[in-house]
């Protein structure tokens, strides 16, 4: 029986259940959703196939040790009593990053340079050497201190799972591959859904919404840090890739269709889309959003331009008023639309069947859902 670990997986406030949900799927057992992130267990093919599985997931975190740290001698202390051999070798790097809120201990390089030393510590002790090259695989240690309570993980992702590896240029304020599938869940977009983005920018709800269509693992076509790790076999990575490929659903009916006002975000778009595989699936043109007409049956899903990001506030509201116009936002149509304006339905001059609210990176915003006549 393979050893279990205890794992963490951040995401955006508002899309825990989403996480939780996926991470059911791939296996993760003793699931605990809390504010902006979810805990599990699991062994070294549940870490493997969270990685490469997870769409919601920003990244996947080994929770070594959790303890009070008042002081500095206590984090100190904390952290020289965690078996840290366990993971990292005596030529592995492992740098320190991480953040405090509401406790004692405030300063974050303070904090970094405790950590660093107590784990130098430790391992001189084990590995009985005064001096470590860290030339080796790199195992960062986190650290999340939140009102005198230390978290300490090793990160196993490296590049946040939000980089995909489809999309390597970006028009302004292009919304994050994670939040997106969030959305595209919550939009419950299906292997036979027809999937529209009037403002559809660099792709990317499109692209989600092709993989989530087809079942398509996100982390696919991209490597991560514990891939180099000798605590987790290659066997791990090798079973979860070829488990991910072969639930691909090839004979989807998915269909998605782009729009965009700006020639060179249909361009991007085309190429993200090809560089994401899905580019067969997803129709990409030209158009002003007065002239969005959906096929019947499709779902409208998008991230419209809005004051605090790309237009002035009355430029943003008169865009609304013609999503108002235009968009059917109704049962056989329904629509979804993410946006920070408090006002919005006002402008577009219906209410919402339902709000949630999720962060665009900083911006609070509401992902308006129309869904009923």
């Amino acid at each position: 029986m393979q050893e279990s670990y205890l794992m963490c997986c951040p995401c955006h406030f508002g899309l825990e259940r989403t996480l939780r949900f996926e991470i059911s799927k791939i296996g993760g057992t003793d699931i605990a959703a809390q504010d902006g992130r979810v805990l599990f267990r699991g062994d070294a093919e549940v870490l493997a196939k969270a990685n490469i599985c997870l769409s919601t997931a920003e990244r996947v975190l080994v929770q070594l040790g959790q303890f009070k740290a008042y002081n500095f001698e206590e984090l100190f202390q904390g952290i020289r009593a965690l078996p840290l051999e366990q993971w990292i070798g005596k030529n592995d790097a492992f740098p320190v990053k991480g953040h405090a809120l509401n406790s004692q201990l405030h300063s974050v390089p303070d904090c970094q340079s405790i950590i660093k030393k107590a784990a130098v510590e430790r391992l001189k002790s084990v590995y009985h050497t005064s001096w470590f090259e860290e030339s080796g695989a790199a195992h960062p240690i986190q650290f999340s201190i939140r009102k005198n309570i230390a978290t300490i993980y090793l990160d196993t992702s490296g590049i946040g799972l939000h980089k995909r590896g489809y999309r390597k240029n970006a028009n302004a304020a292009p919304i994050k591959e994670t939040l997106a599938a969030g959305i595209v869940d919550l939009a419950r977009v299906h292997s036979d859904s027809i999937v529209c983005d009037p403002f559809c920018g660099s792709g990317t709800l499109l692209i989600e919404a092709a993989f989530k269509a087809m079942r398509m693992a996100p982390g696919l076509n991209r490597r991560f840090l514990a891939e180099k790790w000798e605590q987790i076999p290659q066997t791990a990575w090798r079973n979860a890739r070829a488990e991910a490929v072969a639930h691909i659903k090839h004979d989807a009916a998915f269909e998605g269709f782009g729009y965009d006002i700006d020639p060179e975000s249909v361009a991007l778009a085309e190429e993200n889309c090809r560089r994401a595989g899905v580019k067969p699936r997803i129709a990409i043109h030209q158009q002003d959003i007065a002239d969005f007409v959906p096929p019947e049956g499709a779902i409208t899903i998008c991230n419209p331009p809005y004051g605090e990001r790309m237009l002035d506030i009355q430029k943003a509201e008169s865009l609304y008023r013609i999503m108002g116009d235009v968009f059917p936002a109704k049962k056989s149509n329904p629509c979804y639309i993410i946006t920070p304006d408090a006002d919005f339905e006002l402008h577009f001059g219906k209410p919402a069947d339902k709000k949630r609210k999720l962060y665009n990176g900083m911006i609070l915003c509401n992902l308006m859902s129309y869904f009923q006549d």
